[in-house]
Order: C-alpha cells, then sequence, then structure tokens
C-alpha cells in the first residue's frame, strides 16, 4: 500500500526451486487432503477432477503446487513490512535434478 496516490511501485519476484521428492505417495496424500479441506473453494467436480490429477501425475508436481502458497514466498524477504502481495503465480514442473549451477549458488539466509 503506497503513501499517496498514484506512487504505487511493483515488483515481480522470480524464485527458482529444486527439490527432491522423497516420498510422492505422502506427498500426494497432503495434497489430497488440501483438496477436500473446505477453504479449498472448490465444487465438488473441481475437487474431483484435482484429485485425479493429483494422483495420477508420477512426478507430484500437480501435488506440490497443492501445497505451497505462493504469499508465503514473501516470507523470505527479511526486514521488509511495507510488502503487500498483489498477484500469485505457481507453475510446479519436474526435473531433472539440481543444475551445476543450483550448487554454486547456494545461499544459507
Amino acid at each position: 500500500m503506497s503513501d499517496e496516490l498514484g506512487t504505487e511501485r511493483y515488483l515481480r519476484l522470480t524464485v527458482e526451486l529444486t527439490v527432491e521428492v522423497q516420498d510422492i505417495g505422502a506427498l500426494q496424500a497432503a495434497a489430497l487432503k488440501e483438496i477436500e479441506h473446505p477453504d479449498a473453494d472448490l465444487d465438488d467436480d473441481e475437487r474431483r477432477e484435482q484429485a485425479e490429477m493429483v494422483s495420477a501425475d508420477e512426478t507430484g508436481a500437480t501435488a506440490l503446487q497443492w501445497l505451497i502458497e505462493p504469499d508465503h514466498v514473501l516470507g523470505l524477504i527479511e526486514h521488509v513490512d511495507q510488502v503487500e502481495p498483489r498477484e500469485a503465480v505457481l507453475g510446479v514442473e519436474p526435473s531433472d535434478g539440481p543444475s551445476d549451477e543450483d550448487d554454486e549458488h547456494d545461499h544459507d539466509h
């Protein structure tokens, strides 16, 4: 939120994260629990469709997408209180594993 009208500033964050799925069944079960949760804002047909997609995806990408809250990415930004999420777009896709570049850029904050 801005102090003055017309002074809004927007920044688009791009985050790339590679994760290792160690238990696909547990990942899918957690996603299915989220899909069934009353706050999921889905009708019965949408719940069924999403549950089928999660169960059929052997990579776990569809399940993981259900478990990531894009707004939580703002938690990665320390010492900033005046940031308000406006739009969140999330994509999860299969990967062949960490790239050599990933090893060079590991950071502990």
